[in-house]
């Protein structure tokens, strides 16, 4: 594997860079298709407005996220650091944070309701973060510990794993991450035809790649600290804790009442 996939003189095409524009192009393709079926008051324009904002909130998101962990280990003492995010540094947790609070900017000043927003883009995260860890792979970046198992994979000196881990084989967990998130956007994909309240659909999601992450976070190599515990892991529970409560304090698995009426108003018309 190798991180760039073609250069043609000064420009190169990277594999991590094109996984997130294919993600992009992609997710908004299917909320062109998903927002009529939401109701949704949007234009082809207002949606990729708003694929501006969560994309822009999410890297400012894992960003900032990312620098307040190693704050201490190395932006305190390299501040200018802080702006190249073409050197690494985006932590998913704080991407899906700055894309909540973009996406809830944007839904108030659209008027629509921000969980049937974040109902109709839940499936498209998890399809765009299979796609990212992709580029993770081809990277040799986000990678796992060493192992003797027989899919283990020797990534090649140069890359963040390599380096850290010459010749040895590692767990590929940005694998183990892709085909669970690809399992976790089927199950989403599903869901969404189903009338459940606003809210369930996100909920899950966080649900989904709460459990995803805590798990495959155990074989991660480069995790983030906070103190003797994994960040990944910590913030995972309380995704995970706090999705459930939602769903089951506001019963989010029964039907939506809003919808059922104003079916139930047509039939009658």
């Amino acid at each position: 594997m190798h991180p760039t996939l073609l250069k043609l003189g000064p420009v190169e095409i990277r594999y991590y860079g094109l996984m997130y524009v294919i993600a992009i192009i992609a997710g908004i393709i299917l909320l062109r298709k998903e927002m009529p079926r939401k109701k949704l008051n949007l234009t082809k324009d207002d949606i990729i407005s708003f694929a501006f904002w969560v994309v822009i909130g999410g890297i400012l998101g894992a960003r900032l996220y990312y620098v307040l962990f190693m704050w201490k280990q190395f932006y305190a003492s390299h501040p200018v650091e802080i702006f190249a995010i073409w050197h690494g540094g985006l932590a998913i947790h704080g991407g899906i944070l700055g894309g909540s609070a973009a996406a809830f900017i944007f839904s108030r000043t659209k008027k629509v309701y921000f969980f049937d927003l974040t109902d109709a883009v839940a499936p498209m995260l998890a399809l765009g973060q299979a796609l990212g860890r992709f580029g993770n792979f081809m990277n040799g970046d986000a990678h796992g510990i060493p192992t003797s198992l027989p899919w283990g994979i020797v990534f090649p000196v140069g890359s963040i794993a390599g380096d850290e881990f010459p010749g040895q084989s590692l767990h590929p967990v940005m694998l183990y991450e892709l085909a669970l998130n690809v399992i976790s956007f089927f199950i989403l994909w599903r869901l969404r035809k189903r009338n459940h309240k606003s809210g369930f659909i996100f909920a899950v999601y966080l649900l989904n790649y709460g459990v995803i992450r805590f798990f495959v976070s155990f074989l991660r190599a480069d995790s983030l600290m906070l103190g003797n515990l994994r960040g990944a892991q910590v913030l995972s529970i309380i995704f995970v804790a706090g999705a459930a409560v939602f769903i089951f304090v506001f019963k989010l698995w029964t039907k939506d009442e809003r919808k059922v009426n104003v079916r139930s108003l047509k039939k009658r018309q």
